[in-house]
C-alpha cells in the first residue's frame, strides 16, 4: 500500500463531519489537486469520548459512499505504540508510531557503540542534494544521535513488526512521529534517525519531526517564520536524500503534525514543496470540533446555550482538561472571560471570540485553546450533544467544509496564499 503524494489527516471526535469533510476533498480534485483523506482520531481521544476505532473507520466508509469518492482514503492509528494499537489493527490501514516518549532513553547493552560504528562511516562533511551548506558530522555527534533516539527508533521497529504480524506487510502505510517532545530534532539529527529507521526494516512512508516554534492546539504558529522555512526545506531535502541512500520507500515524505490553524507557515510549506517536488502529509487536530462549537453558537436558541454551557464547564475544570494537553496549550488564564460574562454573549460575541480570525479584534487563543480541549464536556453531554449536532447541521456542516479547503487545503496544496 503506497500513499499518494499529497494527504491530510482530519480528525472528527463525534464522527458526524465525515461527508462534511470529504466535501473539502472533492472540492480539492475540482481545483486539480489531489489529496487524500485520512480519518484520525487518538487513542486517547476514544477513550475520553467512549468510542473504538472502528468507529472511525465506519464514518470514513460511510462518508466516502455517500459522496461516490472513487478515490484512495486511510483510516489512521493515531499516536500508537506496542501497548494500545490492538483495538486499531483491524480497521485501521495506517498507523502513526508514536515514539516521543522513548526520546532520550538510553540505549541496552553495547547497543550505542554499534550505532556509533554502523554510522561513523558518515563522519566529515556531509552535502545534501538540494542544501547549499553542508553537514559536519563527528563520531561525538553520531553518538549524541544515537543516545537521544536509538531507544525509540528500536520502540518503532517493535511496534511496526506486532503490526506487520497481523496486517500482513505491505498492507498498511507506517508513519513515525517525534513531534510531541521538547526539543526539534536537526536535519542531520533527522538523516541518521532515517538510517536508524531503516537498519530497523520499519518500511515507513511518512515521519513526523518536531520543528522549531510553537505548535499549538488550534491556534496560529509561534516563532520565526524564516528559521522555519529554512528548516523545513532542509528537513524535506535531507528526507530525499535519505530515502535514497537507505534505500526507503521512494515516496517517502514529511509529515506535519498540529497543522490545523498554522496560517502563517503555510506559504512557507507550499513554497517548499513546490520547489523540492515533495510529498506531505498535514494532520490537523481539533479544529472539526471547534466548526462544531462556532456551529452551534451560529444558530443561536438551544445551540448558542450549548455553546456557552461548554465554555463555562471546561473554565470551570481547567486543571482537568489541561494536564493532557500541557505541552501543547499556553492558555492565559486571566483572558479567559468569566463564564457570567459569556453568559450574557451574543451568538455573534461567541462567534467573533472562538472563530480563528485573526483580523477580529475580538478574537480570544485562550478561549479557543480551551474549548479545543473541553471536547470532553460534549462527550459528557451525550444524546443531547449529538441531537444538537444533528439540529444544526444545516450551519455546523458547510463550515467544516469551508474551514478544511478555503483555510487549509487551498492555502497548502493550492496557491500557499
Amino acid at each position: 500500500m503506497t500513499i499518494e503524494k499529497y494527504s491530510m489527516g482530519i480528525g472528527d471526535r463525534f464522527e458526524h463531519q465525515g461527508s462534511a469533510q470529504l466535501a473539502a476533498f472533492v472540492e480539492a480534485r475540482k481545483r486539480g489537486v489531489e489529496v487524500v483523506p485520512v480519518w484520525n482520531k487518538s487513542n486517547r481521544e476514544h477513550l475520553i469520548i467512549g468510542t473504538k476505532p472502528s468507529n472511525v473507520r465506519t464514518e470514513a466508509d460511510s462518508a466516502v459512499k455517500e459522496l461516490g469518492w472513487r478515490h484512495s482514503y486511510y483510516v489512521d492509528a493515531d499516536h500508537v505504540g506496542i501497548g494500545n494499537v490492538d483495538g486499531f489493527i483491524e480497521p485501521s490501514n495506517y498507523f502513526t508510531l508514536d515514539v516521543a516518549d522513548f526520546i532520550g532513553k538510553p540505549p541496552a547493552g553495547d547497543e550505542l557503540a554499534r550505532f556509533v560504528r554502523t554510522w561513523k562511516k558518515y563522519a566529515g562533511n556531509i552535502k545534501v542534494p538540494r542544501i547549499e551548506e553542508s553537514f559536519t558530522v563527528t563520531e561525538a555527534t553520531i553518538e549524541d544521535v544515537g543516545r537521544k533516539y536509538l531507544f525509540a527508533v528500536r520502540e518503532a521497529g517493535k511496534t511496526y513488526r506486532h503490526i506487520e504480524t497481523r496486517k500482513g506487510k505491505g498492507n498498511f502505510v507506517t508513519e513515525v512521529s517525534m513531534d510531541e517532545t521538547d526539543a526539534p530534532q536537526s536535519p542531520i539529527e533527522l538523516f541518521f534517525i532515517l538510517g536508524a529507521l531503516a537498519e530497523e526494516s520499519v518500511p515507513l512512508q511518512t515521519i513526523a519531526p518536531k520543528f522549531t516554534g510553537k505548535f499549538l492546539k488550534g491556534v496560529d504558529y509561534a516563532g520565526d517564520l524564516r528559521r522555519f522555512e529554512k528548516e523545513f526545506e532542509q528537513d524535506v531535502a535531507v528526507i530525499a536524500f535519505a530515502a535514497k541512500e537507505f534505500s526507503l520507500p521512494g515516496n517517502l515524505k514529511i509529515s506535519v503534525h498540529s497543522g490545523s490553524d498554522k496560517f502563517s507557515i503555510y506559504p512557507a510549506v507550499n513554497r517548499t514543496i513546490r520547489k523540492l517536488d515533495a510529498g506531505l502529509h498535514l494532520k490537523t487536530a481539533g479544529t472539526t470540533w471547534l466548526e462544531e462549537v462556532i456551529g452551534l453558537a451560529k444558530t443561536g436558541g438551544n445551540g448558542l446555550t450549548m455553546a456557552k454551557e461548554i465554555y463555562a464547564e471546561s473554565y470551570r475544570r481547567f486543571d482537568e482538561f489541561a494536564k493532557p494537553y500541557r505541552t501543547v496549550i499556553e492558555i492565559d488564564a486571566a483572558k479567559l472571560p468569566a463564564p457570567e460574562t459569556v453568559g450574557r454573549w451574543s451568538a455573534d460575541d461567541f462567534v467573533r471570540a472562538l472563530q480563528h480570525d485573526r483580523t477580529c479584534p475580538s478574537y480570544n487563543t485562550s478561549l479557543r485553546q480551551l474549548i479545543h480541549i473541553g471536547y470532553k464536556v460534549a462527550a459528557e453531554m451525550g444524546p443531547r450533544f449529538l441531537e444538537a449536532l444533528e439540529g444544526s447541521k444545516n450551519t455546523v456542516a458547510p463550515g467544516v467544509t469551508e474551514n478544511l479547503f478555503t483555510r487549509h487545503l487551498e492555502k497548502i496544496f493550492l496557491n500557499g496564499d
